[in-house]
């Protein structure tokens, strides 16, 4: 019942990030079970691929989609960001994200939407740079 909000899209983004992405995903998901400052990592990922989504569809996330397909020489002759520039959109946002939440040290996971709105903001704050570009940074640490 939780992937209702997303769909599919929900999963296919949960599972790329568990391929391409094994080990960050592995990490972030111990995280995930801190007694203190856990989450659902999957309720987490769905309202992640709904930010992604919603970035996209409002037109904030453009920028960066078209600077990912001309980072890439293959694609960058046809200038159309394929699904996988979406799942690389969304792996960044799942490992910022993490990040952000431990450092934020939330009394407990009713804070999650005070979290994930500051967030956002933040993307979208970045996103306003047509130079954007999100790389993944996967040096994630321990808790």
């Amino acid at each position: 019942t939780d992937f209702r909000g997303m769909g599919m899209l929900g999963l296919e983004n949960l599972l790329y990030f568990a391929k391409e992405y094994n080990s960050a995903a592995r990490h972030i998901l111990s995280h995930s079970h801190h007694p203190k400052h856990g989450y659902s990592f999957a309720i987490v990922g769905i309202n992640l691929t709904h930010m992604a989504y919603r970035l996209l569809m409002e037109g904030c996330a453009k920028s960066h989609m078209f600077n990912a397909c001309a980072s890439s020489p293959v694609e960058a002759e046809s200038q159309r960001p394929l699904l996988k520039h979406f799942h690389h959109l969304y792996s960044y946002l799942f490992v910022e994200f993490d990040k952000f939440w431990l450092a934020e040290k939330p009394q407990d996971v009713m804070e999650f939407n005070r979290i994930r709105d500051l967030f956002e903001n933040n993307v979208r704050s970045l996103l306003e740079d047509r130079s954007t570009h999100f790389k993944i940074n996967i040096a994630v640490e321990n808790v």
